[in-house]
Order: structure tokens, then sequence, then C-alpha cells
């Protein structure tokens, strides 16, 4: 026994004094990296525009933290990289963008609204040329916006239109004794109808169908825009496949030409003015944001607070992938609160989810908007729980290819009773009084109980319809009309009366200055979030969530992890939800 108490003794001390040296370690890193040279920026420099993480709208990570970008996510805020494309804009020393984007992760409406600053850069008089060794849709779409555009000679392009693709799991639950129970409101509230049927229903067909017509509409009018091609060309070209190599996409007009890079390099030497023999001053852009992150566009004493919210909506605290009532109304609180702060704009992008928890903080949303003006900004999707945390704004402003709506609700329960009588499990209940035995997993479910969950249902919906109806100051038959759970692009949203404004986030933000009568003023941004730092000393005693799910993710395949995922949202969903119709993977 003291062999073993020694040991353990032992253990201990090795890994407390590992962890000590693991600290050291990462603060001399820490150190040493904030030694090194400010980024330097020299004359006829060229802004290489390449986004290799996944994009989300705020990182919000902590400026003060020593450890940053150490344990942080590798991804990039939307409002940075919109801040270091406007900061460029002015800069005299950058000539131009060189878009270089293969496999970009981004949302639509946020490959649009970086789509949009590289308009507003190009308005400056610079040039933006842009090369691919692939072009996805999603790369080309924004790459069209450059004065030439060039692809590899044995590259390749994607350009086809857009689709997207629903599982459905009826007769996975038969065969395996697992099936979820559902109740809805709403004849376009597809989300249980995987659930329900093998085959897609002709409402969710036709919702889905306008749906990715309005995004592909959208996309396509940009593009004939910068490729002076009409919009019915284009659809000839994706509907023949007309740049599915770069031979073709050439003779069509989609790239200006197939040529090797060191060959593209020699059209941004002479865009530059440049010998053939000089070299290019680049400039990374992951460098030219830390460097523009210490210059504002916006200053002055009176503030206008963004808050983000990111995420599916859940109860409970959030964190920057999960929107909670107690980080966002904590923000909203603050902001309500502060003197400085004149307006809110509340950043939402979100399928939904609690509507409990969107209707926390919605209340929250009444409560600001009584003392000064709140403005909403939606961006790639504000759905559902999205859409009713916004609607009691001002103003609501949206990406013509935000998807929004869904104003419906539903409740999922998963029952193995089939399954428990396939492998001889009974379960029996004992209660003191008629309704004291809950409803149990291993029981099938009662007529009773289905009729009090949709009792729920139904007055949340209505609820939801209520807040619509004062929102945007329509009647309830109105509010009725435009919900069913029927999803909308921005441009039809706005067709619909369902926000004001089809804008960016800048828009919003513009918008909640003139309410508050603002002509100077700076930004506060909310809220903060844990450092990744915080988050690796908090899982210290086992491997990181991100850990586990990339090994799962590698083991089983990414089609397949996502399939698992799905399902565990669904396992984890509690109480009556305010969600997005499907998961909406657009290819």
């Amino acid at each position: 026994m003291r062999f073993l108490g020694n040991l353990l003794a032992a253990i201990l001390g090795s890994l407390i004094a590992f962890g000590i040296l693991f600290l050291i370690f990462i603060l001399f890193v820490s150190l040493v990296s904030s030694s090194e040279e400010a980024v330097v920026i020299n004359q006829n420099s060229i802004l290489k525009l390449q986004i290799q993480q996944p994009v989300v709208d705020y990182v919000g990570s902590n400026d003060a933290d020593p450890f940053g970008g150490i344990f942080d996510e590798p991804e990039q805020g939307l409002d940075d990289i919109l801040h270091a494309i406007a900061i460029a804009k002015d800069d005299r020393k950058i000539k131009g963008i060189s878009i270089s984007n293969n496999f970009l992760i981004a949302g639509i409406a946020q490959t649009q609204a970086i789509r949009d600053a590289l308009v507003d850069f190009k308005d400056s008089g610079k040039f933006i040329y842009a090369y691919g060794d692939i072009f996805t849709q999603r790369d080309y779409y924004l790459a069209s916006v450059a004065d030439e555009i060039y692809l590899n000679p044995v590259g390749g392009m994607d350009f086809k239109g857009l689709s997207t693709e629903v599982l459905f799991f009826k007769d996975l639950q038969e065969k395996t004794g697992v099936k979820m129970e559902v109740i809805r409101h709403g004849k376009y509230k597809s989300a249980v109808e995987p659930y329900l049927s093998n085959t897609m229903s002709k409402a969710n067909r036709t919702q889905l169908q306008e749906l990715i017509s309005s995004l592909w509409d959208e996309m396509i009018d940009d593009i004939a825009v910068s490729r002076n091609i009409s919009p019915a060309n284009l659809n000839v070209i994706a509907d023949t496949l007309g740049g599915r190599t770069p031979k073709f996409a050439s003779f069509s007009g989609l790239v200006d030409g197939a040529v090797h890079y060191d060959e593209y390099e020699g059209f941004l030497k002479n865009a530059l003015g440049m010998d053939t023999e000089d070299s290019i001053d680049y400039v990374s852009f992951g460098d030219y944001m830390d460097y523009a992150s210490g210059k504002k566009l916006q200053s002055g004493s009176d503030k206008i607070a963004v808050i983000y919210a990111q995420g599916e909506i859940l109860y409970g605290e959030g964190n920057q992938n999960v929107i909670g009532q107690g980080i966002i109304n904590r923000a909203l609180k603050r902001a309500r609160e502060s003197e400085s702060v004149k307006a809110i704009v509340l950043r939402v992008n979100s399928p939904g989810g609690s509507a409990l928890t969107s209707d926390i903080i919605w209340r929250e949303m009444e409560l600001a908007k009584k003392e000064k003006p709140v403005v909403v900004s939606m961006g790639n999707v504000a759905a559902s729980g999205g859409y009713y945390i916004a609607v009691g704004a001002d103003k609501i402003f949206a990406e013509p290819t935000t998807i929004t709506g869904s104003i419906g609700v539903f409740g999922t329960i998963p029952n193995i009773s089939e399954l428990a009588k396939n492998i001889g499990i009974n379960a029996e209940q004992v209660g003191t009084n008629k309704n004291a035995i809950d409803y149990s997993l291993f029981e099938p479910l009662d007529s009773n109980f289905r009729n009090l969950i949709q009792e729920g249902i139904e007055d949340t919906y209505e609820t939801f319809l209520e807040r619509v109806s004062e929102g945007r100051k329509i009647t309830i038959a109105e509010a009725d009309s435009l919900a069913q759970g029927r999803v909308w692009s921005g441009v039809d949203a706005k067709a619909n009366g369902l926000i004001d404004e089809l804008g960016s986030l800048e828009d919003a933000i513009n918008e909640a200055a003139k309410l508050a009568e603002l002509e100077t003023f700076g930004i506060r941004k909310y809220p903060k979030y844990k450092s990744g730092f915080e988050q690796v000393m908090e899982q210290l005693e086992g491997a990181s969530l991100k850990s586990k799910e990339a090994l799962i993710a590698e083991e089983i395949g990414v089609e397949a992890y996502t399939i698992l995922k799905q399902v565990k949202s669904v396992m984890q969903q509690k109480g009556v939800q305010a969600r997005l119709p499907f998961v909406l993977n657009i290819k």
C-alpha cells in the first residue's frame, strides 16, 4: 500500500511539474511572439487575399490575452476581414489586391459581404486580380469581383447552380425501433419531416426550390455586373457546364485566360508598372489584419454597441458557437445601461433553437429598445428562433442572400419502445397521482401526453405570431400567412415585409447612428468570450471537445460525422423548438 501511495504521489508530482513547465514554455513563446517586429507595409505593395480558415461573424477574442492566437480556434472574423479591406482602401502603400482563394469556408451571405467590400475597394481606383488552381462556386463568386480572373491551365472550375440535400430517416426508425415522436405547427416546418416520411413533401420542395433559386439569382446578378455577361447567358453556361475546363471557362468569358502562376504575376507587375525582373511586395492578409486592427474607421466618445449572436439557440450561458440567454442578455443589459452607448446593433447568425431562450432574449431586446435605438443585422441565417430574437427591433437589415423567416415551432421526443420490446426490456412505472409519471422512452407515446405537448406547441406558435405581429406592425392573420415555418431569402423577406432593408452590418450601424442622431461615434463590440488559453486550462484534465470531434471525424469520415452531429443535436433539444426546418448545406 505504501508503494502504491508513493507511486501515486510521484505521478501527481510529475504531472504538476509538467504543467508548470508547459505554462513556462507557453509564456516564453508568447513573449517571443510579442517581441517580433510589427508588420511592415512597403510602398507599391499588393495585398494577397487568401482566407484559409473558417469564417465566423465574430471571433470575440480578448486583445489583452497574452496567449491570444496560440490556443484560440483557427477562425477568422468577418468583422476583422471587412475592417482590413476598408483600411486597405485608403492605404496609399497598397496598390491592389490579389485574390487567391481555394475552398473558401464561408456562408453565401458572408461571401457576399466580403465581395461588396471589395467592390467598395475598387471604387478607390485600385485594382483587383484573381487567380485560382481550382474555383469552387463560392470561390468564383468572390473572385468574379476582380478586374481580371485567371485559372490554372490544368485546373478546374465548378459553375453549375446551387443544390441542397435532405436526409430522411423513416425506414431507419422502423428497422431499428428507435424513433422520434414529433409534434409541430406549420406546414413548412419540415425539420421533423425526415422522421415522418421517406420523401420530400411538395410544400418543402417548393420552399427549398424558391429559396436556392433566389440565392442563385442574387449571385449571378452580381457576377453579371462584374463580368459583363447577362444572367440568362450565365444560366446557359451553368446548364451546359460551360466552365468545366479552363478552355471552356475562358471561351465562355467566366475567366480572362488560363495561365500559370508565374504568368499571372507578370500581369500583376504590369498593373504595378514594374519591370518583369522585379519582385512583388506581397502582404499576407493575416498580417494585414493584424496591422489594420490598430487602426479605427470610426471614433468618438459616443458609442454604438454591436452585439454578436451566432450559433444555435440553447438554454443556458452560451459561448462563441452557441446563443444562450446568459451571455447575450448580459451584453444587452451592459449596452443598455452604459451611458456612452447611444444605440445597439444586434448581429444575428442563427438557425434558431430553444423557443424559451428566444423569448427570454426577445424580452431583453424590448427592455433595451425602451432606452435607446435597437437595429438588427442578419448574417448568413436568421431563421425561426434567430428571427424571433430579431423581430422586435426598431429596424431590421438583412443581406440579399440571408436565409430568414421560418416562423414556426416543433417538438421532438425520442422513443425506443419498439427496440425495447425487441430486445426484451419492459419498463413499469409507479406514481402517486394521475399525471405524476413522466414520459418514458420505453413506452409508446400516450395520446394524453401528445395532446399536452401539442397544446404547448400551439401556445408557443401563437406567442411567436404575437411577437411578429407587434414587431412588424401587422395583424396576426398577416403574420400567420408569412409563417407556417416557411423560409425566405433576404430579397423575398424584404418583399414580404419581414425585414425593413437589404443591407450590410455597416448599413445597420449607420441606421442606428441616424436613429440616435449621431454624427461621429465609435464601435463597442460584445460579448467577450473566454480566451483559448482559459478554455485549455479548463480542459487540462481531459481531451478538448475539438480534439475528440477531430478524432471521431477522422475515424468515420466527414460526411458520417456530419450526420452524427445532426442526430446528437436532435437528442439535445429540450422543450419546444423554433428552429430552421432543415440542416441546409447549399453546394
